[in-house]
Formats: C-alpha cells, structure tokens, sequence
C-alpha cells in the first residue's frame, strides 16, 4: 500500500464540521464593509521578494526568520505573502488607483509566515484586512476602529475584548527618539536578552514590544517616545481619542505598542483579548503615510488594519458563540430504482427553477427505501419526496415529513411547490 501523504505542518485543512463557523464571520465581515462603503480588492499569494523587504523592512523578523521565499524557473526571488498591505498597495500603484484619489478597500484570504505552529498561528493563516488611501486626519482612524468595534458587537464578543492605543509619530520625531534608547539601552546591554541585543541598533522600538519580563523591568525607566512628539502629531493623537470617547469606546493608552513592521506611523492599535492564552493579538493596524511613496508611488497618506481569521474563529468557538450547524438540505428527493431516476432529477430541478433558495438534496448511489430514508434524515431536510414508478404513472410525488409535521401525502406534480411553500419549506 502506498505511503501516506499528510498535510504539511502548519498547514491545516478546514473541514465540513470547521466552515460553518468561518462563513458566520465572513458572512458579517462582507455586510459591514458593504454597510460602510467599502470595496473588495483581491491580490495575487505571491509577489516578488522585494516588495516585502522594501515595505516591511529588512531587520523585521517577518523578513528576516519568517518569510517563504524562492527562487523560480527565470531565477527570480518570489515570495508568499506573508501579509496584505504591501500586495494592496502595489496593485493601488501599478493601476493608478491611489494618487489625488480616496480608496477604502478590503480583501481577506490566505497569508504565509514560517513561524512554530500553535493553537491559533500557522504557517498557512488567513487575514482579513482593510486599507484605507487618500485621508490624512484621524477621523478615518476612528472610523476604522469605530468599525472593529461594531463587528465585535455583532459577533457578540465585545466584553473580551480591549483596545490599546499609542502613536508611534512622525519618522524624524522617532528617529530623535531612537537616538535616546538606544543610548538609554547601551547602559544594559549584559542585561538585555539577546533579541533585543541585536534589535537595538537594527529596531530599537521592537526592544519596546519585548515578552522578556526581565526587559520590560529595564523599559520602565527609559525614554518616552510621547516627549518627542511636534504640536501636529500631538492634536491628531489628541483628535482620535476625543472621537473615540465621544463614540462611547473605551481605550488604553499603551505606549509599549509599536506593531511589528516598520511602515508604521502616527496612529497604531491592537484589540487583545485574555480568552486565547498566548494568542491576545486577534486584530491590529494603524496608519502608514509613507509606505506607498516607499514603493514607488506618489505621497499618499494611508491607515489600515488585518486580523487573523484563526483567532477571531477560535474566540468564537472558545465563547461558544459558533451557531448551531444548520441543515444541509431543506428537500430529499428519494427515486426508488433507476428507471425513476431521470423524473427525480427532472423534479429536483424544477423545484430549484421554482424556489432558487431552497436547499434540495437528491439521493445518488441507489439502495433500498430504508436506506433512502436514513439518509434523508441524515441531511436535516424537512420532508422527502419519493418518486417510484406507481407516482410516474400517477403524476403523484408522496411526500414524507420527517420532521413530524404531518401525516404522509401523495400530490400532484403541478401542486408541490404551492403546498411545500404554504408549510414554510
């Protein structure tokens, strides 16, 4: 017998048991963007290598540890998108959809990071998220989080959840900072673990975001990125938390929080949660003015956010929010013996012609009435209709309820799709 061929690891399969509750989150991700005027946009899962290293930055641990990269047929370096930002704001150059103009789209699918597989990370994962091109002030950061929020209330999992806040500033007011920790850092150099070792002279700020306890300690006496903020950055921090309060959002200031890649400024936030364990993180985003002349387009201010659909699925079903599974069909059409098969075809899709949302199974694999019916059960439908050379004859479809809510019938043809929608089919 031939090996066995497993999936890779990291890289898990969703199963029937699994969707229901990941169309329940996408069904009310795709009516709120609808609901707020935004756009999908779809991008290619893989991109050429240099767009993550120019966009993320080099020293990240995405690019440098994380990313799936390699070289194809013509030698080039191609990798799989390990996010979604810098893939949207390529196709937003490349088509001319950015300059002088306001975008606001969103996209969702799959991502990839080479990272220790765990409950809630895999090396697979899939990311909705949404960019936002053309406004500069921080009332579209608000609308932004003013959004997440309305989803976890529909979602039902808003009292799980907590939103930190913090401004990272403009690039020369951080770049005043980073002189100041990194001298600050110099002190404690045999004290640092040896991440924020080497981060501290390729991205000092990442040593801010440090899960050491023993650095966090030495953290609580450094320089404060907030003192080296200019009047603007200032007021546009000021303006979005005076929004936020006036929406009724409730917020931490953590000024810890500095995301993990490098086109970050001004506005960044995290909604955590203590449900998931390790896993808090399940949505993030913030502003990022520069990236897309980084990128080759013209200057065009930007603010966007991703969340990772394992995580928001697993609070779902860690809260028992998942809705029940619902059925898979609300009609079995039995055909007893194979010269009824083609009139039992013919009825199931005269029904669908008739009542486009009904869900109509019909039976295959031939078997006896017994087995017919078992699996009619086992579907969830409402009722079955049994086709057997005495109702061909007849014209006559019997109708079996199976969920008692009747007696067993025989009707005409013509009559099924009046009385199925009387009894609420």
């Amino acid at each position: 017998m031939a090996k066995q061929i497993q999936a890779i690891r990291g890289m898990n399969d969703c199963l029937p048991e699994q969707t229901p509750a990941w169309q329940q989150a996408e069904a009310v991700l795709r009516d709120l963007m609808s609901a707020y005027g935004y756009a999908e946009v779809r991008m290619p899962i893989m991109e050429v290598t240099g767009l993550f290293k120019r966009a993320i930055g080099e020293v990240t641990d995405v690019v440098e540890k994380e990313m799936y990269t390699f070289d194809d047929r013509n030698g080039d370096s191609m990798t799989l998108r390990p996010e979604g930002t810098a893939g949207c704001v390529r196709a937003g150059i490349e088509h001319g959809l950015l300059y002088n103009q306001e975008r606001r789209m969103w996209y969702m699918g799959p991502m990839f990071r080479y990272e220790r597989p765990q409950k809630g990370r895999y090396r697979q994962f899939h990311q909705f998220g949404v960019e936002v091109f053309g406004l500069n002030g921080p009332d579209i950061d608000a609308e932004l989080i003013m959004l997440t929020a309305r989803l976890w209330n529909r979602l039902g999992v808003s009292e799980h959840l907590t939103l930190q806040l913090n401004s990272l500033g403009q690039p020369e007011e951080r770049a005043q900072y980073r002189q100041a920790l990194v001298a600050y850092l110099e002190q404690y150099q045999d004290k640092l673990d040896d991440d924020s070792r080497r981060r501290m002279h390729t991205n000092p700020l990442r040593v801010l975001d440090s899960k050491s306890p023993e650095v966090q300690a030495l953290l609580q006496d450094a320089p404060v990125l907030s003192d080296y903020f200019g009047e603007q950055t200032r007021a546009h921090f000021a303006g979005l938390q005076s929004l936020l309060t006036a929406a009724g959002i409730a917020f931490e200031i953590n000024p810890r929080l500095v995301r993990g890649l490098d086109y970050y400024n001004l506005t960044v936030f995290e909604w955590v949660t203590e449900s998931l364990g390790a896993q808090g993180t399940v949505c993030g985003g913030g502003r990022y003015d520069g990236l897309v002349e980084q990128l080759g387009g013209q200057a065009t201010p930007a603010v966007g956010f991703a969340m990772g659909m394992e995580r928001l699925v697993l609070l779902l079903e860690t809260l028992g929010l998942v809705e029940p599974q619902p059925a898979l069909a609300d009609i079995y059409v039995a055909m007893m013996g194979d010269d009824c098969l083609s009139a039992g075809f013919a009825l199931a899709e005269q029904l669908r012609d008739a009542r486009p949302q009904w869900r109509i199974m019909s039976h295959c694999g031939g078997g006896n009435f017994k087995k017919q019916l078992k699996r009619a059960d086992k579907s969830g439908a409402a009722v079955a209709l049994i086709l057997g050379e005495d109702e061909i004859s007849r014209g006559e479809v019997t109708l079996k309820y199976l969920r008692g809510q009747g007696e067993q019938e025989s009707l005409k043809v013509d009559d099924i799709v009046g009385h199925l929608t009387q009894k609420g089919i």
